[in-house]
């Protein structure tokens, strides 16, 4: 799949098959994240796979918005660094692996953000890092309608030179 069509497609998977996520394919997940660019290179960023089904569960109990990591075959726990661009970074570094993630088939979803401390102690993650967000992994449960999205109509969002001025010519 090329990466307009991991961009037009993915759609966030909350019900997964109770199958395993084959470690080649988490191995390519994280590279991805480890791979994308951060500001002056600072990588603030720290990637903890959760593989353990005791383990997902309780990171299921954690995030009021995502008790389906509960779930899920797999799950990567985001941890950041304190710096200026550490959320923005680590965002780019999520968006990265959840398209690898449907390049290969798997579904996942941003689960959280911030908020997260008994993650800490759960994983042993030192208190200086914050906790960004949790991407559970793995393979829908169901057929899912890729690319079918409620979008805004470009007209309304895309503009050319200045705010207002359509982006495509009428």
């Amino acid at each position: 799949m090329d990466v307009f069509e991991a961009v037009r497609t993915v759609l966030a998977v909350r019900d997964y098959e109770d199958r395993p996520v084959p470690e080649d394919v988490i191995r390519k997940v994280v590279e991805a994240g480890r791979l994308t660019g951060s500001s002056m290179n600072l990588q603030p960023w720290h990637f903890i796979v959760v593989e353990d089904r005791e383990m997902l569960q309780q990171l299921g109990g954690i995030v009021e918005t995502g008790p389906y990591v509960a779930q899920a075959a797999a799950a990567i726990v985001v941890a950041i660094d304190e710096s200026r661009f550490a959320v923005s970074d680590a965002s780019r570094a999520i968006q990265s692996m959840i398209l690898t993630a449907w390049a290969e088939g798997v579904g996942s979803n941003w689960v959280g953000f911030f908020g997260m401390e008994e993650a800490h102690e759960l994983l042993s993650i030192p208190e200086a890092l914050d906790v960004l967000a949790i991407v559970p992994l793995g393979y829908p449960s169901r057929e899912i309608g890729a690319g079918i999205k409620d979008r805004k109509p470009r007209s309304e969002i895309a503009h050319r030179e200045q705010f207002g001025q359509p982006f495509e010519s009428q």
